[in-house]
């Protein structure tokens, strides 16, 4: 080989791992780029093509600010929407997440992306994909609520993708959320809760809706006490656990012929009765007023009658709230009992979760520090507190404005007074 071949090799080799630019057979100019290593350890090498030197150039570029931005996909079979989603939501979020939030992601996966964007290549969903998807679910039906938990359940399982380098980018986070109309807040008035309290007083558990109404505490968290976690000497209750909306399977393997496993004759539950609270927040002691502590105090001595006169048809599991054989009362139950006595009261019909909302808004009009109010509450965000505290603000408007129509009428609703009567 000649000096001057030589020269020329030593000007065209590049060190391991870099970026390589070359003039193909074909006559088309091509280009290597190392962005990672694949799983059996050899460098992972993507190649480019381009008619002309400067668009290959460009090319490699691009392809290097991906690497650098960690927006390479794997190498191998390409995921589809359908792979990826039901790969993530039976093999990744059931180890993570609790029991209900899987649930909720099952159905959206399966009721809708699946049969809405599952042919999709994942790597090419774009926003304005799941932004049709959105308006087409609620188009044949489906609540915005529906979409919007469809629009949750996508962004989280493409945020695993993206930090797994299956995706570069997630379209999820530059897509429109559906808009979600958002619930009025309507708590109670001082005269409603004393005539639930009222009409709570003359019915079996009755101490039930005061902890309801005073504490905020939520159906599940209530229904989950045990006496082990009431105090009435020091007045003080601890939040640890919630009952779970029971789950069933078919105990026929599937010959009743009923589609809904809850209506099998045989059914069997499949998920346990209690959990931990919904977060660490949730786990709390909570300080119990002293009318609470009596009300608890004749709730306990009437629980012990039902005990004697149940016998041995009693289960003594502890609850705060059982059933008249000691057992834990379920939600539909409980449930019920509250539409119960919302009639027996003659107070407007609510949602359960609105004597939550009482609680919260009593104690924040009370003038209770947000920090005080998100520990007593179990709120793990400040936002819970601000959505009430816009209610609050809006009762405390309609205060200042009858005191101003009070002591300030309009000259136009009564006469000047004449000389004759001063």
């Amino acid at each position: 080989m000649t000096e001057k071949g030589e020269n020329k090799k030593k000007r065209t080799r590049r060190p391991n791992g870099e970026s390589s630019i070359y003039l193909g057979k074909d006559g088309r100019w091509h280009g290597r780029v190392t962005v990672g290593v694949r799983d059996d350890g050899t460098p992972d090498r993507r190649h480019v093509s381009r008619k002309t030197k400067a668009d290959v150039h460009k090319a490699v570029r691009e392809l290097e600010k991906m690497r650098d931005r960690g927006q390479i996909r794997k190498p191998g079979k390409a995921w589809t929407v359908a792979t990826w989603m039901t790969h993530w939501v039976e093999n990744i979020a059931a180890l993570s997440v609790r029991e209900n939030t899987l649930l909720g992601y099952r159905f959206a996966v399966n009721g809708h992306v699946l049969p809405g964007l599952g042919a999709h290549r994942l790597d090419r969903l774009t926003p304005e994909h799941l932004e049709r998807f959105y308006a087409k679910m609620q188009a044949h039906g489906s609540a915005p609520a529906t979409a919007h938990q469809a629009h949750r359940t996508i962004r989280a399982a493409l945020n695993e993708a993206v930090r797994r380098g299956h995706l570069g980018k997630n379209p999820a986070t530059l897509a429109k959320a559906p808009r979600v109309p958002e619930y009025e807040v309507q708590p109670y008035t001082v005269d409603e809760i004393r005539r639930i309290m009222l009409a709570a007083s003359e019915r079996r558990n009755g101490a039930r809706w005061a902890v309801a109404l005073a504490l905020g505490l939520r159906q599940g968290e209530a229904l989950g006490l045990r006496w082990d976690d009431v105090d009435l000497k020091t007045g003080v209750l601890w939040v640890r656990r919630t009952r779970l909306r029971p789950r069933y399977g078919h105990g026929c393997d599937g010959k009743c012929g009923r589609k809904a496993a809850g209506y099998c004759p045989e059914r069997r539950r499949t998920n346990p009765e209690t959990a931990d609270t919904k977060s660490y927040a949730g786990k709390r002691a909570v300080g119990l007023p002293p009318q609470l502590v009596q009300l608890l105090e004749d709730h306990r001595n009437l629980q012990s009658k039902e005990k004697e006169e149940a016998g041995q048809l009693w289960q003594d599991e502890g609850w705060v709230f059982a059933t008249e054989t000691g057992t834990g009362t379920g939600t539909k139950r409980d449930y019920n009992e509250w539409k119960h006595l919302l009639r027996d009261a003659k107070v407007r019909d609510g949602r359960l979760h609105d004597a939550r909302h009482t609680a919260a808004t009593v104690l924040l009009i009370l003038g209770v520090s947000e920090r005080a109010v998100m520990g007593l509450m179990g709120w793990s965000s400040t936002s819970m507190a601000a959505r009430y505290q816009h209610m609050v603000d809006s009762v405390r408007e309609s205060i200042a404005k009858q005191v101003d129509g009070l002591l300030w009428e309009p000259e136009s609703s009564s006469p000047p007074p004449t000389r004759g009567d001063v």
